[in-house]
């Protein structure tokens, strides 16, 4: 029988986590302070400077911290999900009409002052009706109107932000995948999700010639190593797929020696549909032989494989007709297929440069040219990471990274550890949060990403993303010390 435990603060509040969290805000303020130095006057406590505004923020986010940890119950997080969640999905919907539009993005109320993004906020709300849906008794996330619901949860707000044209926000949406994962979503469907990508990226790039290639080789893989009939298939289409990848040079060559113009067959030859066609004539044979042996793999890889015939197929409308203008000059940067270190690429041009320039050590605390002459635009807020990259160097950024890697898995160890499950999915949640926005925000200072505007969690200057990131986290915290408080 559980029974009350009068522990101490000691014992039950997470305080390395609280700890992490608290190096990181300090770590966000100097370089928000450093990275707009050379415009402030010297005090870092200036008010009407960000430095000084941020302070500010800290120590409202703290007594938000306080509040949530001692004042809140945490048994009202779970009763209230849904009051809470259908109250952003309003305020989501009321900003796109009654928001100002700030860098073509409509997503922020302003009154006076202060601005307010209700896009932050829905993180907070996404999860906790995730939370409560997901720890119901009974739940499995393989029942088909279970997954439904869990995807409407994720889907409907992902949607409203992608309306304001806030693409960022909207993708961090991505990240619940891993906590779906942990409560049982097939890994079949993280790797499909990836091949997509990769579909995408190669149609944009190479051809969907060589896409389509790649994604016959990929799904007679996946088919063989289930049936455990590898072998046959290195042996077979492993090496047919190796000669077809120079078919369209070939086909160029011949059209070169033979003197072939423009309105010859050679020359008018879509080699993609010709795939496409044979891929297409085969499926009949896979589907009666899913049929005969009443294999749910094999109906599962047939409609894999021609998702992904549609995708490819699709992938020039989707680029040209359903992408703005901006996010398709950034994607074509990204992927290389534009060089524009003057225009779109610019921001990521000079963060690089920052960042290499900081070497092994950096430059030192306010002494980085790049950052002192402000050549990076929004230095304090989605490309804090560069100040951080060129003042302090490789160590000061590994160590950055090292403490959110140390935060993220000191949430999932403590998720683990759970014994409600709706604490151990709020966790994942958080930590999906977090990962997203740190994989996001780091990799486009650094070019592997497109500049979709995000920040880094506790780094980044911004009152809303502060808080928003404050309750999200200690939240988490407060569930965990509620348990800690109880035992067998």
């Amino acid at each position: 029988m559980e029974r009350f435990k009068g522990r101490s603060l000691k014992e039950t509040l997470d305080w390395p986590l609280i700890i992490c969290y608290l190096i990181l805000i300090f770590i966000g303020w100097i370089n928000i302070y450093a990275s707009v130095q050379s415009a402030e006057p010297s005090s870092i406590f200036d008010f009407s400077a960000r430095s000084g505004k941020q302070f500010i923020w800290i120590v409202t986010a703290l007594v938000l911290a306080v509040l949530i940890l001692f004042v809140i119950s945490p048994r009202i997080y779970e009763s209230f999900s849904l009051p809470i969640y259908a109250a952003t999905i309003l305020l989501l919907v009321a900003v796109i009409f009654l928001g100002v539009e700030v860098k073509g993005s409509r997503s922020w109320f302003e009154f006076g002052p202060i601005r307010f993004q209700p896009a932050e906020i829905s993180k907070i709300s996404t999860s906790l009706m995730l939370a409560t849906i997901m720890s119901q008794y009974g739940y499995r996330l393989n029942n088909l109107r279970n997954f439904i619901l869990t995807a409407a949860v994720i889907l409907v707000p992902m949607a409203i932000i992608v309306a304001q044209s806030e693409t960022g926000s909207a993708l961090v949406y991505v990240g619940f995948i891993f906590m779906l994962y942990r409560e049982g979503l097939s890994g079949w469907l993280l790797f499909m999700a990836g091949v997509a990508i990769l579909l995408f990226i190669l149609t944009m790039t190479m051809s969907p010639y060589m896409a389509i290639l790649v994604l016959i080789t990929i799904a007679t893989f996946c088919n063989r190593l289930y049936t455990g009939k590898l072998k046959k298939w290195m042996v077979t289409v492993l090496p047919a797929a190796i000669v077809l990848c120079f078919l369209p040079s070939g086909i160029e060559k011949l059209i070169e020696i033979t003197g072939a113009g423009e309105d010859s067959f050679l020359s008018r030859l879509k080699l993609e549909y010709v795939i496409a066609g044979a891929s297409i004539c085969a499926i009949p044979f896979y589907a009666i032989r899913a049929y005969r042996e009443r294999s749910r793999f094999g109906w599962m890889s047939i409609a894999a494989f021609i998702a992904g015939l549609i995708l490819v197929f699709s992938v020039d409308f989707i680029f040209h007709d359903v992408l703005q203008d901006h996010q398709r000059k950034r994607i074509e940067v990204l992927l290389g297929l534009k060089d524009d270190p003057s225009g779109i690429g610019y921001n990521v041009n000079q963060s690089m440069i920052a960042i290499g320039s900081g070497g092994f050590l950096g430059k030192g605390f306010m002494k980085g040219t790049q950052t002192t002459y402000g050549f990076v635009p929004e230095q304090s807020t989605d490309f804090i990471f560069c100040t951080i990259g060129e003042e302090w160097g490789f160590l000061g950024s590994a160590a950055v990274i090292l403490l959110f890697a140390f935060m993220i898995w000191r949430i999932i160890s403590d998720a683990e550890h759970c014994r409600e499950s709706f604490t151990r999915i709020y966790g994942y949640c958080v930590a999906s949060c977090l990962f997203m926005h740190l994989f996001i925000n780091v990799g486009m200072t650094i070019g592997i990403m497109p500049v979709i505007g995000i920040p880094l969690p506790f780094v980044s200057y911004g009152g809303s993303s502060l808080w928003a990131f404050t309750i999200l986290l200690f939240i988490f915290i407060a569930l965990v010390r509620h348990e800690k408080r109880y035992f067998s």
